[in-house]
């Protein structure tokens, strides 16, 4: 077929036909994507406002904050709107690019999160090399390679996609344009093209994943020749990333680690990693840690304070 591309236009299925349950959906995902907005930008504004949160730590939560507003933002909007409109229409080059926004910033995450159980480690395992091993520029430095790594993962599945021909149909059975549903549209054999997706982002999601789970049984093991009050502080800051990582590569890895299919379950799968997660990041990392709900009270009273001045 060469290199012919009849398609302008895809139409998303997306979540579900039933209007009722549309006009459900629309109400429910509204509220989810602005707890997002508004939850992470609480945790970055904090973070920056709070010249006690200025550990390596709270450097990485607030990028990974940032990054979740970033990443629900490529696919939320579009769906939300969606369920208001009887045909859910977007441009080849919107599709494009919504493909390439959501492996960017979804693979940002990865290696941002990897990074933070880095710090994790050095700061558990090798506590008095923590201070020389993770400087300010260092931690810079992670966050630019995770950026960059994003970018140029999310370029592959870009361009491997884009050199695909498609001449009909156009009809993508999900709520925003992957690379796994579009494989499925091209009018040529994707087997080759496949098997690089899956190596491509799979392995990334995968790799990743193994090398948190080998770093936090090294913390663990570690941990038990630590103090019960050093071991509980330690095992609460673990225990709030532990929950993140699972909610987030476990179905990233089911979507990614296996070929092209027309799995329905697909779609409810990707509810997880690109809306659910990112709004619950905020509310594990603030109910699990005191220091973030003191700074965030601090900050609290001192509006309060200087708006009562104000007024005053």
């Amino acid at each position: 077929m060469g290199n012919i591309n009849n398609v302008t236009e895809f139409v998303l299925l997306g979540l579900s036909q039933n209007q009722k349950l549309e006009k459900m959906c629309f109400v429910l995902f509204l509220f989810f994507y602005l707890t997002i907005v508004l939850g992470n930008l609480l945790i970055v504004f904090t973070i920056v406002s709070s010249p006690h949160l200025n550990s390596p730590m709270y450097f990485f939560l607030s990028y990974l904050s940032f990054v979740d507003i970033c990443y629900s933002s490529v696919t939320a909007p579009k769906m939300i709107t969606d369920f208001l409109t009887e045909k859910k229409m977007i441009s080849f080059v919107g599709c494009i690019a919504q493909l390439f926004g959501v492996h960017f910033f979804g693979c940002t995450e990865i290696f941002i999160l990897t990074v933070m159980a880095y710090d994790r480690y050095i700061a558990i395992c090798k506590p008095l090399h923590y201070t020389t091993i993770m400087t300010r520029r260092v931690c810079g430095q992670m966050v630019v390679a995770s950026w960059i790594g994003g970018f140029v993962h999310s370029m592959i599945q870009t361009l491997l996609t884009t050199q695909l021909p498609f001449c009909g149909p156009n009809e993508i059975d999900h709520y925003f344009c992957d690379v796994h549903p579009l494989l499925q549209l091209a009018c040529t054999d994707t087997y080759v093209v496949g098997i690089i997706v899956v190596a491509n982002s799979g392995l990334i999601a995968l790799g990743c994943f193994l090398l948190l789970v080998i770093s936090y049984i090294v913390i663990l093991v570690s941990l038990r020749r630590q103090s019960s009050e050093g071991r509980s502080k330690a095992l609460s800051t673990c225990g709030s990333h532990v929950a993140v990582v699972i909610l987030f590569f476990g179905p990233c890895t089911f979507t990614y680690i296996r070929p092209s299919s027309s799995l329905s379950e697909d779609k409810m799968v990707a509810v997880f990693y690109t809306v659910i997660t990112p709004m619950l990041n905020p509310l594990i990392y603030t109910l699990r840690n005191e220091e973030v709900k003191s700074a965030m009270r601090k900050l609290w009273s001192r509006k309060v304070t200087s708006d009562g001045k104000s007024k005053g």
